[in-house]
């Protein structure tokens, strides 16, 4: 039986009329004015500066020049970069790790509501002030030390304050609630009788957690990787107030070639390979979207073909 296409069209003469009254494109005008002054034009400006010659007194002169590109490739930036993706890359697999159960047992839940507003709290208050908490907490006298003091754990105070590990821990802190409200999402809109599909198939519940609902929720995985990797990246508070020499990050560079050494183009240049990164995660992010939406056309277009072709 011959599947047939059940989406009624206006007639053309409709069609017509509904493009000259809609004003869907009016309304898109703030949304587009508020992306070119604030992301477009920055962009541009950046993007002019790192081709730029340093100013003798700092800023920049009119001067073409690819000077601020081959400082990149300093061996001592080299390190630095790669201490970044290090960094980020870590705290985002950890963040993962947690946001996964976190998000599935959210989407699971009776009480999705209260869970959802424990999960939102952390933005009710200044980033500021909840790194300080964690200084008071990781510091030689902070909380966590006294603790382990008392309980005879240790002897002598730890020193995990202004170290590799302060940064991934606070950055893990700072960035999960932006990886398990997608999950969460993902989760929560997962046909679950397809887990129930493959265990009678024969998969265990290892098996049907790996092989069905971690590809139904890629979208939703994609998205928290941006969202926790990117922001890491580009991180300059976290390193700055909880790291030490050896957390030295690309933001904290482009703060100092700003302020300090008012190499201006440098840190344009700098600033440029951490909107290269989250510009290929959007893209990243986007291709896996629409993938996963033309799969699902492709599902629903197979389940309307096999029940037509049983009528």
């Amino acid at each position: 039986m011959k599947l047939q296409n059940t989406e009624e069209k206006p007639p053309s003469g409709q069609s017509e009329k509904y493009r000259r009254i809609n004003p869907g494109p009016f309304y898109a005008w703030p949304m587009g004015l508020w992306f070119i002054i604030f992301f477009l034009i920055p962009l541009v400006i950046i993007t002019l500066y790192s081709f730029l010659k340093k100013g003798l007194y700092g800023g920049v002169e009119p001067v073409f020049s690819l000077h601020a590109y081959q400082q990149l490739f300093n061996l001592k930036y080299g390190m630095i970069f790669l201490r970044t993706f290090w960094i980020a890359f870590f705290s985002t697999v950890i963040t993962i790790l947690i946001a996964l159960p976190c998000g599935y047992a959210m989407a699971r839940s009776k009480h999705q509501t209260l869970l959802l507003f424990l999960i939102i709290i952390p933005f009710w208050t200044n980033s500021l002030i909840r790194i300080f908490a964690w200084m008071s907490i990781l510091s030689n006298d902070g909380t966590l030390n006294q603790i382990l003091h008392k309980m005879g754990l240790i002897k002598n105070y730890l020193k995990m304050l202004y170290t590799q590990g302060a940064v991934i821990l606070v950055s893990i802190y700072m960035y999960l609630p932006y990886a398990i409200l997608p999950v969460f999402t993902s989760v929560d809109r997962f046909d679950f009788s397809l887990l129930e599909a493959a265990r009678d198939l024969g998969a265990t519940k290892s098996q049907s957690m790996l092989k069905v609902l971690i590809p139904g929720i890629k979208s939703g995985i994609v998205t928290s990787v941006i969202f926790t990797f990117i922001p890491i990246f580009g991180a300059y508070t976290v390193p700055l107030l909880v790291g030490g020499k050896d957390s030295y990050m690309l933001g904290n560079i482009i703060v100092d070639q700003v302020n300090k050494t008012r190499n201006w183009p440098l840190a344009a240049a700098f600033s440029m390979i951490i909107t290269i990164v989250s510009t290929a995660g959007v893209l990243w992010m986007m291709a896996s979207g629409k993938k996963d939406a033309e799969s699902k056309k492709i599902s629903r277009k197979e389940d309307n073909y096999i029940t037509a072709g049983s009528m």
